[in-house]
């Protein structure tokens, strides 16, 4: 039986697509502080025992898949109006009027009480990371997304609490260079995601997305480029710095850097050459060049951990 719109009883399914699972791989960046704190002899002791501190792990990337949902329920009551206007937008849920405005206000303030609270029993440093996370995404919501460049950095900050919240949770210390690394290539994917935006989509696109306007082609072409490099020489900087060197008791990290400089030139061929790039979540997910860089990379970093015991 069809639901007919704005009613007040959705469907599962309806639901579910107003969380955006497609998203939660963003929120896989909680894990890193625990991958890398594996490999760290002075960290290591503080995973102990393991399984715990993996439980607790996943436990915080599920809170930030809670509280991200909310966030993006709140984002789409908020631009109801233009994602109405929207060829792709107007067949969200909120936007299409399979869920109706109240129900999804009601949803987006369970999901992010649940987020909030359990974030407290977990560990109070979480909860700094979630609260300081969500505040930082309602001045996103508000007025922040309007502004030019600006709205790609908190996008950037956004991912560096990810990363964050994986070392809260477990009271470990993270690398400035890594926090550094993952600015760095969120900044990456954010520009990449606003040139397809500006030069691809609709020509009503900056109605939808205010902050266009202040973007063009050649400065996000160059911003793309100075990024794509910055990110590269961030991460060699940091696999191949005396302080990472004697932490893990070996240069071997440094062989993990062709595995980012492929990822990020393979990223930039789809981006140029396939004109994708929009959806950097759905690429992450879909494209095999990328999925083997990424699990050779993993393997990579688990066979020089391993070894490095």
């Amino acid at each position: 039986m069809t639901v007919p719109k704005h009613s007040y009883v959705p469907t599962l399914g309806t639901i579910v697509r107003a969380l955006r699972p497609e998203h939660w791989i963003k929120n896989s960046l909680v894990l890193a502080a625990f991958v890398f704190a594996m490999g760290d002899p002075l960290q290591a002791p503080k995973l102990q025992p393991l399984g715990l501190a993996f439980l607790k792990t996943i436990a915080a990337c599920l809170l930030f898949c809670v509280i991200s949902s909310g966030v993006y329920i709140m984002n789409d009551i908020r631009d109801l109006s233009l994602d109405r206007e929207h060829p792709l937008k107007k067949h969200r849920p909120i936007a299409s009027g399979a869920l109706s405005v109240a129900f999804a206000a009601v949803l987006a303030s369970v999901l992010l009480s649940i987020g909030l609270v359990c974030s407290y029993f977990l560990s109070l440093n979480l909860l700094y990371v979630t609260g300081g996370y969500l505040v930082l995404q309602i001045a996103y919501t508000v007025f922040l997304k309007k502004i030019a460049l600006v709205d790609v950095c908190v996008i950037a900050v956004g991912f560096v609490l990810r990363a964050l919240a994986g070392a809260a949770v477990l009271a470990l210390s993270i690398s400035p260079w890594l926090i550094l690394c993952t600015f760095m290539l969120a900044l990456f994917l954010g520009f990449c995601k606003r040139r397809h935006e500006k030069v691809i989509s609709v020509d009503n696109e900056a109605e939808n997305r205010p902050s266009l306007t202040g973007y063009n082609e050649r400065l996000l072409d160059q911003a793309i480029a100075i990024v794509a490099s910055a990110t590269i020489v961030s991460y060699a900087l940091y696999t191949l710095s005396p302080e990472t060197v004697h932490k893990f008791g070996s240069a071997a990290l440094g062989f993990t850097i062709p595995f980012v400089v492929f990822g990020i030139l393979r990223y930039l061929d789809l981006v140029y050459r396939h004109e994708k790039g929009n959806r950097p979540e759905r690429i992450l997910l879909t494209d095999i060049p990328i999925l083997i860089d990424i699990l050779l990379y993993g393997l990579v970093i688990l066979a020089i951990f391993m070894l490095g015991r």
